[in-house]
């Protein structure tokens, strides 16, 4: 019963050996090799996959991938090299020998391997010659700095609430990496869900590794002139993000665990008192009756219904804790239908599994049937008819206490359970990293049914490729730590690179004390991650922004309504990430490529395209050094004018996060509120940081339905031109006009324009425009 794949003897190596025959047929390359075999299919012209065996291809379907391969392969055969290639990809193929070269249209190498591939045991691997300057990103939620180079890492699904700052594996696998040297880009994303190993220059400093436990290793490689064409091509390929409800941009606050009732009732009515922003309040195990999936203790919770439209009248949302792990009861109708119709995973020989988790012994659902999906999504109206808004996956690696062994890897189902897949069975070993996905598609195909008018909103901790389509994400059980809280960002960066935007972790560190000075250096992080959530262990300290002294509650209700502000910015930021598959917490190597200073750069993001963050994160740090990219910058704070291309000392007083504007940027802001619910959309402060040019678009909907599907929504265009302190011209142009609630009134204000520059449509300074927008172009002229 036992996961014993990291005590296993070093089997024999072979090689893939010489290309033996090739043909092309039905838009697929087949090559065969003296020991192996390779077909190669395009998928669109900056992505080729070529899927690599020993034995038979397996055409199980992808859990990640949504796209589907076209027509533009051609396959040629000259001065010995077999080329398969599609508008700006080749793979060339030596036939005397074993090597393989892939291209881009430049006829630059992007991969550059001795052997097509090799055979150790049943684990498959290629290895790839890298050049000294070559940096690598991406693969999810991983430790470390920005570029994960001389790392090694591995992908497998593990619940490790004591990690440490170096830890692998965590709780998400998404097998997607970026290679950038400084002249190309390119993504490999290798679509496997079983166990695989990423030696990006760790045991050679001058050579990739990567080995895949499986049978068939299955390569997508993604070309682009930039990194940002790579995740679009790469996010192209899985799926993006979908609009979220506005109101899960918002603050939110969780513990384990709020109970009773009258303790959640009083926590809102805190946040409501206090006048600190909250949209969100998350419902952990103890809401349930005994750790029982879909039920409610009636003794700590008499009037569900009732408490959950109490505090949607308030402006609050409740999102609940639903985990995988079904409790063994024979008077638990889930449970017995469970049974009775086949869900749970089961052994080779049909007896079901039961391991051990919060209710005590719990069955699994088997998640790759869709009968059990379907069932499992409905089963979510036991908290929707009450008024559930959101529900939040967890301990779904599947994390399972019944091993005693200390490596926290082995804690989790056996490898040999077997998962159905609509009748092409696969052991647990082959798709272990895929049990998150499973659940949240489950659950995302429930809430669609049950609230179709309605955005989903899932959360979850475990992850596989393709998991925006389903769900936001979080990195799991931190500490209150200092290194946490500087680890966090590279970490919510790389997951972003992974075509993953909708990304957090918990303020405040789950668990341990966090100080007062951690926990404002925290939350004003917090306020600049795409998912923004406090939470904390029930062994530890209160950790609500009131539970410190006066002066840490000043400080993170500064920074939450900074953040509420700021939404009408990242909302359309999102609306941005939703149509391209790039991130909103975005590296700075991102936006500025160009500019090598950047590149190791792990404490600096930008939020959005405009607006750069540079949190503290050591102790008794009052200032910093931060690297201003190339071109002119603005101080948030201060509206100073700073030239970029150059390291500045920042002030940072404890109530401060260093914040830089990028010139020509127009940031739509809009008056805090209590919650979401409450604010007042429809009149924005526009704040314009003069330039030699720059534009906006602001993206409005209702926020909350799948309208936005049907054309209810806005686009406009916001342009600022700017080409001396002593002119300036500002536009508001409609692009989209389909939803009625927009914007009806702004007010604007422009810094860097000479202080004397006073006209009869402008005050600069602390005055500001006033203008109606009633759905015709707006021009205001000044010089």
């Amino acid at each position: 019963m036992a996961n014993s794949w990291e005590t296993r003897d070093v089997p024999r190596r072979i090689s893939a050996g010489r290309v033996t025959d090739y043909r092309l047929e039905n838009n697929k390359a087949f090559i065969n090799f003296e020991r192996g075999r390779a077909r190669i299919e395009s998928y669109g012209e900056g992505i080729l996959r070529i899927t690599l065996t020993t034995g038979d291809f397996s055409d199980s379907e992808s859990l990640a991938v949504i796209a589907r391969p076209d027509n533009r392969l051609k396959l040629s055969s000259e001065q010995g090299i077999v080329s398969v290639k599609n508008s700006s990809l080749a793979i060339g193929f030596r036939k005397d020998k074993t090597c393989l070269l892939v291209t881009n249209q430049h006829n630059y190498p992007i991969l550059d391997m001795d052997e097509t591939f090799h055979k150790v045991g049943k684990a498959i691997s290629i290895s790839n010659r890298i050049n000294k300057t070559e940096m690598f990103f991406g693969l999810g939620e991983k430790t470390g700095f920005l570029d994960k180079r001389g790392r090694r890492y591995i992908m497998w699904n593990t619940d490790d609430p004591l990690h440490t700052p170096d830890k692998d594996p965590l709780y998400k696998s998404i097998p997607f990496m970026i290679g950038f040297d400084g002249e190309k880009a390119y993504g490999l994303f290798v679509d496997s869900t079983a166990r695989l190993e990423f030696d990006l220059g760790y045991e050679d400093r001058e050579r990739l590794t990567i080995t895949v436990e499986d049978n068939q290793f299955d390569l997508y490689i993604i070309n682009g002139q930039s990194i940002a064409e790579v995740i679009q091509q790469y996010t192209m390929l899985t799926g993006r993000m979908e609009m979220p409800p506005i109101w899960s941009l918002g603050f939110q606050q969780c513990r384990w665990s709020y109970y009773p009732q009258e303790r959640v009732m009083e926590l809102a009515e805190t946040f409501r008192t206090r006048q600190i922003p909250c949209d969100v309040i998350y419902l952990d195990i103890d809401y349930m009756d005994g750790y029982r999936i879909f039920t409610w203790n009636s003794n700590r919770f008499p009037d569900p219904e009732g408490m959950l439209a109490e505090l949607k009248e308030q402006g609050f949302r409740v999102v609940t804790i639903v985990d995988p792990a079904i409790r063994k009861d024979s008077d638990y109708p889930v449970y017995m239908e469970g049974v009775g119709e086949g869900h749970f995973c089961k052994f080779p020989t049909g007896e079901i599994y039961h391991g051990k988790v919060w209710p005590g012994t719990a069955a699994f659902p088997d998640f790759s049937r869709d009968k059990t999906r379907k069932w499992w999504g409905l089963k979510h109206s036991n908290l929707f008819d009450v008024g559930v808004s959101g529900i939040w996956n967890d301990m779904n690696e599947p994390s399972d206490f019944s091993s005693e062994a200390q490596n926290r890897i082995m804690m989790t189902v056996p490898n040999d359970l077997m998962m159905d897949f609509d009748g092409k069975p696969q052991p647990f070993s082959k798709c272990h990293n895929a049990y998150g996905l499973l659940m949240c598609r489950a659950t995302h195909e429930g809430f669609r049914v049950l609230k179709p008018k309605e955005r989903p909103f899932i959360v979850t901790r475990s992850a596989y490729a393709g998991i925006q389509r389903f769900a936001a994400v979080w990195t799991g059980d931190n500490h209150s730590w200092w290194e946490h809280l500087a680890s966090s960002i590279p970490m919510h960066l790389n997951i972003g690179l992974s075509g993953i935007p909708f990304v957090g972790g918990d303020v405040g560190g789950f668990q341990g004390n966090s100080s007062s000075e951690l926990y404002a250096r925290w939350v004003q992080l917090g306020a600049f991650t795409p998912f923004f959530r406090a939470h904390s262990d029930k062994d530890s300290q209160d950790h609500e922004p009131w539970s410190f002294d006066s002066e840490t509650e000043r400080i993170a209700q500064k920074a939450i309504r900074l953040r509420y502000e700021l939404l009408p910015y990242l909302y359309s930021e999102f609306r941005h990430a939703c149509e391209t598959g790039l991130p909103v917490m975005r590296p700075l190597i991102l936006d500025f490529q160009d500019d090598n200073n950047v590149y190791g750069i792990n404490d600096q993001f930008m939020f959005g395209r405009e607006i750069m963050v540079a949190p503290v994160t050591r102790p008794g740090d009052r200032k910093r050094m931060v690297y201003l990219p190339r071109g002119g910058w603005y101080d948030f704070h201060t509206k100073e004018r700073l030239e970029g291309g150059r390291f500045i000392i920042a002030d940072a007083p404890l109530d401060r996060i260093p914040l830089f504007v990028r010139e020509g940027a127009i940031i739509p802001m809009a008056r805090s509120a209590s919650s979401t619910q409450s604010m007042d959309f429809g009149t924005l402060w526009i704040e314009i940081y003069a330039g030699p040019e720059g534009d906006f678009i602001l993206y409005e909907d209702d926020g909350l339905t799948m309208d936005y599907h049907y054309g209810a929504y806005n686009l406009r265009r916001f342009t600022q031109n700017s080409p001396s302190p002593r002119a300036f011209r500002f536009t508001v142009k409609s692009l989209e006009k389909g939803y009625a609630n927009g914007l009806k009134q702004a007010f604007a204000a422009v810094y860097g324009l000479d202080q004397d520059l006073v006209s009869s449509d402008c005050v600069y300074k602390d005055q500001a425009w006033n203008f109606e927008l009633d759905g015709s172009d707006t021009e205001i002229r000044i010089g």
